[in-house]
């Protein structure tokens, strides 16, 4: 009879531990009872019929990260390159993981790799070489959707590398040389033409400055004139009343005067090296008396 009992208990030690499982942190495990899912277990210790049911399937609950390896692609401008990326992902629900698709990594893996095809192959080279967040996203778009029935949220795919031909890398090295020496030459000219323009404004500045000066300097020399002219007008006036006045001096200031202004003609004519004239100083000194005369009259007459 303690045999038994002895045996009971042994027994019941053995389910009670067979029956126990433990489940990690950031861990899920499905239970299946004879071969059909029940359950789920989560982190922590968990209890389970011993023999009846069995752990099914493990899956990870964290964020995992997938390489999705190198492949060919060719362009809708028939550029072919190779690409590369990494897909995150998260696995939401264990039991949809486990029994909705065979293998949960290798599916998510092809169906990124397919979808990068089609993606990619709709775009141009120019595209592709440009807009990488864009292809990103509607990567995510695609891919999400189509895993949500796995009890998959797929949180980012990044495009890693686009790799051209060789050949092509060569013609677009090339073809972005001209494009900047084009720039430089368009610079250039516009440099060039701004230059010109300066000039131009300062050869019109300079020109304006010019003609408001030949305009003062003729202003002022019309001024001049005015007043030599009103000087020679009241020297005619003295003079003329002075001959009115019976002064014989007045007629000598006439003759003085044009007496000094041809002499200055013939001393500064640029053919004239020797003068030899017949020439009376006393009757030019007369003449100046005489002019002196008129001064002193007019100026006393004033006084």
């Amino acid at each position: 009879m303690d045999m038994v009992i002895i045996a009971l208990l042994g027994l019941a030690v053995v389910l009670v531990v067979l029956g126990a499982k433990r489940v990690p942190q950031g861990m899920e495990y499905t239970i299946e009872r004879f071969g059909r899912y029940t359950r789920t277990l989560k982190p922590g210790l968990n209890l389970i019929m011993p023999v009846i049911d069995q752990i099914g399937q493990k899956q990870n609950m964290m964020e995992q990260v997938l390489d999705v390896s190198s492949q060919e692609v060719i362009t809708r401008d028939n550029a072919m390159v190779t690409v590369d990326g990494v897909v995150f992902f998260q696995i939401l629900d264990a039991a949809k993981a486990s029994y909705e698709v065979n293998d949960i990594y290798q599916a998510i893996l092809s169906l990124v790799m397919t979808n990068t095809r089609t993606v990619m192959g709709s775009m141009d080279l120019d595209e592709l070489l440009s807009q990488r967040d864009h292809i990103n996203a509607r990567l995510l778009d695609v891919v999400d959707d189509a895993t949500a029935p796995w009890g998959v949220k797929v949180t980012r795919i990044e495009i890693k590398d686009i790799a051209p031909p060789r050949d092509l890398i060569e013609a677009m090295g090339r073809q972005m040389k001209a494009e900047r020496e084009k720039r430089a030459a368009v610079l250039e000219a516009e440099g060039q033409r701004q230059s010109e323009i300066l000039k131009a404004e300062g050869e019109k500045q300079a020109s304006i400055l010019q003609a408001e000066g030949l305009k003062e300097a003729a202003f002022r020399e019309a001024e001049a004139r005015e007043r030599q002219a009103q000087a020679e007008a009241r020297a005619v006036h003295v003079v003329s009343q002075s001959i009115s006045e019976g002064n014989v001096n007045a007629v000598n200031y006439f003759v003085a005067q044009k007496y000094t202004e041809a002499l200055q003609n013939i001393a500064s004519a640029d053919n004239q090296k020797i003068i030899m004239m017949p020439l009376e100083a006393s009757s030019l000194i007369s003449s100046l008396a005489g002019i002196s005369e008129i001064a002193r009259e007019t100026f006393s007459k004033k006084a």
